[in-house]
């Protein structure tokens, strides 16, 4: 909830400039969610959209279901039917440079919502966690959870990262490793496959599917 209210102040200041909080004339917003297969997605989406529908603005919310050219039609569909601000949740961030900055040449205003949308300057806000932070916590769970029931190690352990097209995951990883990497020089946290690099354990998407088959790969 703490980064939903960093992006309602940040799209109250974006109606604010833009003239649309107003009492006599509320905007339209269209909200791009990358898919439905993750609860958060669906939370996240929902509670933004009841919110500004009880202040009184129109809301378009969209999810692409991990369909890249998906998610730039429905972009696209929103700024037809007149959006004046866009909130993205993007798939890849990478992929919707033409979209957002035709969009942004029609007055649109866009907030990149927890998933940094690069390669284009459309960008007015950027709405996230410290996601650095969230990295190392996760690292030291699972250090947490090796010393509880596993004991004072060496521990074998098997790493798996996020997708390769989120920025965010490049941040977890970064965390992460903060935490255990030194114990991986130390000896304490051994990895079995050798598989450590970000590009050798990334999982596309986030997909549990794909993070599965590289496992049974590696216990084969």
């Amino acid at each position: 909830m703490k980064k939903l209210g960093v992006y309602l102040v940040a799209l109250s200041m974006v109606f604010a400039f833009t003239g649309l909080g107003n009492a006599a004339s509320k905007g339209y917003v269209g909200i791009a969610m990358p898919t439905q297969s993750s609860e958060r997605w669906i939370k996240d989406g929902h509670t933004m959209k009841d919110i500004l529908e009880k202040r009184g603005y129109q809301v378009d919310l969209q999810y692409a279901e991990d369909d890249i050219p998906t998610q730039k039609a429905q972009i696209e569909n929103m700024v037809t039917k007149g959006a004046k601000v866009l909130v993205v949740a993007a798939i890849d961030g990478s992929t919707l440079s033409a979209t957002l900055d035709t969009a942004a040449k029609s007055g649109v205003k866009v907030i990149s919502y927890d998933r940094l949308l690069v390669n284009t300057k459309a960008v007015s806000y950027y709405a996230t966690f410290d996601n650095r932070k969230v990295g190392q916590l996760q690292a030291q769970s699972l250090l947490d959870g090796l010393k509880k029931f596993k004991g004072k190690g060496p521990w074998n352990v098997e790493l798996f990262a996020g997708s390769p097209d989120d920025t965010n995951s490049f941040y977890f990883y970064s965390g992460a490793m903060d935490i255990l990497k030194p114990l991986m020089n130390k000896g304490q946290i051994v990895v079995p496959s050798k598989q450590i690099a970000q590009d050798k354990i990334g999982t596309l998407r986030w997909d549990g599917a794909v993070a599965q088959s590289r496992m049974d790969a590696i216990l084969a």
